[in-house]
C-alpha cells in the first residue's frame, strides 16, 4: 500500500530575525505617521500669513527625513503657498538636505494649474537649478542668468512693446522677472527671504518702484508695519513715488489686523509727507473711518471726517455705502445718522442716492425698524423716495415673511405717486404667490400685461410654473402671448436646456 505524501497543515515557520524586522518596519511606519500628523497639524494651526509657523515647527523638535517631508508635501499639495513655506523651513534645518524627489514634488505643486504656473514659474526655475546643482542657495551670477532667460522666454512682450512704440526702456529687462520672484516669495509669507534676496541682488539689478511695492505689500501681509514703513521711507528717499493703491492696501491690511493706531499713523504720513499722487482719497478716509468706528474711537472718527471734507475728498456712492455699511455692521447705526448730519452741516446734505445706500445696508441685514425710521426721515427732510427705495423695502418685508408690511409699502408707493417698475411687480407677484394670495398675484400679472412691461425671462418662466400649478390656462396663454413680443422660441429653448443642465449637475452632486 502506497502511503500518500504527507501534507503539512502547519503555518510557515518565521525566523526570529524576520519577525523583528517586520515589527521594526511597523514601528517605523507608526512613528512616521505620528510625525506627519504632528507637523501637518502645527502647519495648519499656524498657516495664516501673520502666524509664526516656523517658530511653532521649531518647537516640535521633529527630526526631518526625506520620506517625512514628502508625506507632508503630499498632504499640502492643494495649498501651494503653505507647502512652499514648509519646504523652505525644512531646507534651513540642520542635518537635513532636500533630495531630488522633494524638489520634484515641490515644483509639481507650484505648477499644477495654469494659474499656478503663471504665478510661480520663475520660482520653479530657481528650484530646478538648486535640484540639478545640489545646492541650497543660488549664486548671484546664476540668478541673473535665470532672470534673463526667463525674460527672453516669457516677458518678450515688454521689449516688443517698447520697440514698437520707440520707447527707451531705462530699466534692466530682468527687473520684471526679479519682481515676480520677490512677489512669489511674499505671497508665500517668506518676506524675510524676499528681502534677503533683494539686498543680495541690490547692486546687480536696479530696483524700481514695483520692487518696493512688492516688499511693502509683503510686510503688510505679515502684519509688520515697522518694516513696511522702513521700506516706504527708503522708497521715497530713492525718488520713487508710492501711489494711492499702495497706501490704501497697507491701511486696509493694518485695519483688518486690528492695528488701527498704525493705520492712523500711515494716514497721517500720507497727509503730511505724501505727494499729490499719493495724497489720501475718499476711499482711504472711508477705510480709516470705518476702522475707527469699529474700534469705538468716535471722536477721532468725526475729526477725520472733518479733515476729509476740508481737503475736498467727498465720498461717492460706493464710498458712502462702505462707510454706512461698516458703521451698521458694527452696530453703530446712531453714528451713521450722525455722519449724515455732519455731512449736511458741512454743506453736503445727503440726496436720494445716499439714502438708498444707507437703506440697502439696513434692508440687506433685515433691520426693518431702522429701515422704516430712515424712510420717515427721508420724508421729513423732503427727500422724495425713488422706486428703488420702495423695491428694497418690499423685498425685505417679503423675505422676512411680513407680507402685510410688504403690501402696505406697495399701497404707500401708489399713494405717493411713485410708478412701480418691472422689478417692483416681480417682487410683489413672487411675494403674493409665496403667501398664497393667488388672486392678488394674478391681478398684478394682468397689470404687467396691460402696461406692456417686459419681465426678466427667469421670472416669466417662474410665473408660468405658478399659473400651471393652479391650472389657470387663460392666464398662461395671456402671459405667453404678451412675452412673445420680447422673447423668441429659440431663447426659450436655450433657457430650458440651461435649467435642465443645472438640475442634472445638482443631481450629480
Amino acid at each position: 500500500m502506497i502511503i500518500p505524501a504527507a501534507v503539512s497543515f502547519c503555518s510557515k515557520t518565521v525566523s526570529f530575525d524576520e519577525t523583528s524586522s517586520l515589527c521594526s518596519n511597523d514601528v517605523r511606519q507608526k512613528c512616521l505617521d505620528s510625525d506627519v500628523a504632528k507637523l501637518y497639524g502645527t502647519i495648519i494651526d499656524n498657516s495664516s500669513a501673520h502666524g509664526n509657523m516656523e517658530k511653532a515647527l521649531d518647537r516640535l523638535g521633529v527630526k526631518l527625513t526625506t520620506p517625512l517631508v514628502l508625506e507632508v508635501l503630499q498632504r499640502l499639495h492643494l495649498e501651494e503657498k503653505i507647502a512652499f513655506r514648509f519646504f523652505t523651513w525644512a531646507g534651513h534645518q540642520e542635518n537635513y538636505t532636500h533630495e531630488s524627489q522633494a524638489y520634484n514634488d515641490m515644483i509639481d505643486i507650484l505648477s499644477s494649474t495654469k494659474y499656478k504656473v503663471k504665478q510661480f514659474r520663475i520660482l520653479c526655475d530657481v528650484l530646478d537649478y538648486m535640484k540639478r546643482s545640489n545646492k541650497d542657495a543660488v549664486p548671484a551670477e546664476v540668478l541673473i542668468t535665470i532672470l534673463r532667460k526667463y525674460c527672453e522666454k516669457y516677458l518678450t512682450h515688454v521689449q516688443k512693446f517698447a520697440k514698437k512704440k520707440k520707447i527707451r526702456v531705462k530699466t534692466q529687462p530682468e527687473i520684471n522677472a526679479f519682481n515676480l520672484l520677490l512677489d512669489a516669495l511674499c505671497k508665500c509669507s517668506l518676506v524675510e527671504d524676499a528681502e534677503a534676496m533683494f539686498k543680495r541682488m541690490k547692486k546687480r539689478v536696479k530696483s524700481d518702484a514695483n520692487t518696493y511695492n512688492v516688499l511693502f505689500f509683503g510686510w503688510c501681509r505679515v502684519r509688520n508695519p515697522k518694516k513696511g514703513m522702513q521700506i516706504l521711507e527708503e522708497m521715497i528717499q530713492l525718488g520713487h513715488t508710492p501711489d494711492n493703491f499702495t497706501y490704501n492696501t497697507a491701511i486696509d491690511t493694518f485695519c483688518k489686523a486690528g492695528m488701527v493706531t498704525e493705520a492712523a499713523e500711515l494716514l497721517e504720513f500720507m497727509r503730511t509727507k505724501g505727494s499729490t499722487v499719493s495724497s489720501p482719497t475718499a476711499k482711504t478716509y472711508a477705510i480709516m473711518i470705518v476702522a475707527l468706528v469699529q474700534d469705538g474711537r468716535m471722536e477721532e472718527c468725526f475729526e477725520l471726517m472733518g479733515h476729509m471734507i476740508n481737503s475736498g475728498c467727498l465720498p461717492d456712492v460706493s464710498t458712502y455705502k462702505e462707510l454706512i455699511e461698516g458703521m451698521c455692521l458694527a452696530g453703530k447705526v446712531e453714528e451713521a445718522y450722525k455722519f449724515l448730519d455732519e455731512m449736511a452741516n458741512k454743506g453736503y446734505p445727503p440726496d436720494i442716492v445716499t439714502y438708498n445706500c444707507f437703506l440697502k445696508v439696513l434692508c440687506d441685514n433685515q433691520k426693518s425698524d431702522e429701515a422704516l425710521r430712515l424712510y420717515e426721515r427721508m420724508i421729513d427732510v423732503g427727500c422724495v423716495p425713488s422706486v428703488q427705495t420702495y423695491n428694497m423695502l418690499i423685498s425685505m418685508f417679503f423675505e422676512m415673511g411680513d407680507h402685510d408690511s410688504g403690501y402696505r409699502t406697495w399701497q404707500e408707493m401708489q399713494k405717493r405717486g411713485c410708478r412701480p417698475d418691472s422689478d417692483t411687480y416681480c417682487t410683489m407677484i413672487d411675494g403674493l404667490f409665496g403667501c398664497n394670495k393667488i388672486g392678488d398675484a394674478c391681478f398684478l400679472l394682468d397689470e404687467v400685461v396691460n402696461r406692456g412691461l417686459k419681465l426678466p425671462y427667469p421670472k416669466f418662466d417662474s410665473f408660468l410654473m405658478q399659473l400651471s400649478v393652479i391650472g389657470d390656462l387663460r392666464g398662461i396663454h395671456k402671459l405667453s402671448e404678451h412675452m412673445r413680443k420680447f422673447y423668441n422660441p429659440g431663447m426659450a429653448r436655450r433657457f430650458a436646456l440651461n435649467q435642465k443642465r443645472k438640475s442634472m449637475s445638482l443631481r450629480g452632486k
